[in-house]
This record gives structure tokens, C-alpha cells and sequence, in this order.
């Protein structure tokens, strides 16, 4: 059982940090009927359009999946407490954790996790060229964003729904007004 594991969030100025973990079921993935022919879509997040990364994160985790996954979110105290890349690492355990079966081998994109306790192997752009680690990449994303959308309405003076927190010209503008 092989894991896919990404993150978002470890950029911007703004917000927690998500990670998710992905991990096929049992089985061969379903990718010769029309059904699952979505399954061809999934790519790095970053490449797709937020709409087609939104229909692809429902996929992902609705009915019928043929994948197992677990999210995480670490907030911004606890990033501001122990700092971005430790809080990212939580969030990478935490969503491994969160995987109705234990993996026995993770493909983190980037970086390996410390402290995880299960075999492992850091792959560079591995939202580009792994299945689950795409789909890990589009869930984090998704998730992360829509954190940020609700941010917004408590906040609009920051614009969180358009730059998500990341270090804008907007977003700088408006850090220093407010």
C-alpha cells in the first residue's frame, strides 16, 4: 500500500498549512471504462484551473473512489509557534494519519517526512509525475482555498479570495493599510 503525500500553504503570508495523503485501494485503478475515465485528469494542482481542481477533488473523495485519503490542517499559531516547515511535517503526519489503512511505503513530493515511522522516498515534482501524489496535490489545494475563501468573508479588507494569502501586490498593499 502506497501513499501519495503534498502539501499547500507553505508559501503565502496567510493561513494554515494543508496536507493530504492519497493511497489507492485494493486493486488495479479502474481506468478503462468511462466511469473513471476522470482519472486521466488528475495532474499537479498548480496546472489546473481551480474549477477543474474543485471536480476532481469530489472525485476524489466521493462515493465510490477507488482511493483512500486523509487531510490535515495546521493553523497559523501553531505555524508562527514551531515554524512553517515543522508545521508542514504535522500536517504531512496528521493526513497520513488520517488514511483508513496504514501505507506501507510513502512518495512524499519535495521533502521526506521526519518522525513518521514508515519507509518513504521524496519525490521531486512528484505532483507531475505520480498518480497519488496529484490527487494529494488537488485535495490539499482545494481544501486550502476554500479555507481561504471563508477567511475572506471575515476578513475582506485582505482580498483572501483572490490571492488565497500568498505574497501578492494586493496582499502586501493591504497588510501594510490595515
Amino acid at each position: 500500500r502506497v501513499a501519495g503525500v503534498d502539501e499547500a500553504g507553505r508559501g503565502p503570508l496567510a493561513g494554515p498549512v494543508v496536507a493530504a495523503a492519497v493511497m489507492r485501494r485494493n486493486g488495479a485503478l479502474p481506468v478503462d471504462d468511462r466511469e473513471h475515465a476522470w482519472l486521466f485528469d488528475i495532474f499537479d494542482s498548480k496546472q489546473l484551473s481551480a474549477g477543474k481542481r474543485g471536480q476532481l477533488c469530489e472525485r476524489i473523495m466521493g462515493d465510490g473512489t477507488p482511493f483512500h485519503y486523509g487531510v490535515a490542517i495546521v493553523d497559523h499559531g501553531t505555524i508562527d509557534r514551531v515554524n512553517i516547515l515543522q508545521a508542514t511535517f504535522i500536517a504531512m503526519r496528521e493526513a497520513v494519519g488520517e488514511l483508513t489503512l496504514p501505507p506501507d511505503f510513502l512518495l512524499v513530493d519535495g521533502a521526506e517526512i521526519p518522525g513518521i515511522g514508515i519507509p518513504q522516498e521524496k519525490v521531486i515534482k512528484g505532483d507531475a509525475t505520480c498518480l497519488c501524489i496529484a490527487a494529494a496535490s488537488i485535495l490539499a489545494k482545494v481544501t486550502r482555498d476554500r479555507l481561504m475563501e471563508g477567511y475572506d468573508a471575515h476578513y475582506p479588507a485582505y482580498g483572501f479570495a483572490r490571492h488565497k494569502g500568498y505574497g501578492t501586490a494586493q496582499h502586501l498593499a493591504a497588510i501594510r493599510l490595515h
